[in-house]
């Protein structure tokens, strides 16, 4: 089955339910964004201290306590189900666009190896591994970016005119 091009052929009716649905995940896509960015200041330092706690720092203005092991798993096991379905279904979307198929494969696959190195860099964080605090900013990074490219794609692709 042929998919490339073909959201140029959607009815107007769907192609703007995808754009609703587009435009309100987005949003608490990025509000979940923008509490990772208000709890960890968006550096290493606080991404360490938002899960193993700050209690030695002596100089620390808010006091903040190591994440319980219940905490952590509920953190990981949700997030993971949750935005793998999130990026399933964006990637089902931006499957029937008619962008460069290794860009389109990229944009496609590469949310779910940052997701697992993540969350799985989370718990191997509270595990007191504290280099994974790097891989998890990383891969937050590439996955928001990925996320976003593959959004504005989608959006400009609907908007398009169809083809003959």
């Amino acid at each position: 089955m042929q998919f490339q091009g073909l959201i140029h052929q959607f009815p107007k009716e769907i192609r703007y339910l995808i754009v609703a649905f587009l435009v309100t995940l987005s949003i608490g896509f990025y509000g979940g964004i923008s509490f990772v960015r208000t709890t960890t200041d968006a550096n290493p330092t606080g991404i360490e201290e938002r899960y193993l706690g700050n209690e030695a720092d002596e100089e620390a203005t808010k006091m903040k306590f190591k994440k319980s092991e219940g905490e952590i798993l509920t953190t990981v096991h949700s997030h993971i189900l949750s935005l793998s379905v999130i990026f399933f279904m964006v990637s089902l979307l931006l499957a029937t666009t008619s962008v460069n198929q290794k860009l389109k494969l990229f944009l496609m696959i590469e949310p779910f190896f940052s997701l697992v190195f993540t969350f799985g860099g989370i718990y191997f964080l509270w595990k007191e591994i504290h280099w994974m605090k790097y891989v998890i900013m990383f891969s937050g990074m590439l996955m928001t970016l990925t996320y976003t490219a593959s959004v504005l794609i989608i959006l400009l692709q609907l908007f398009r005119s169809k083809k003959a």
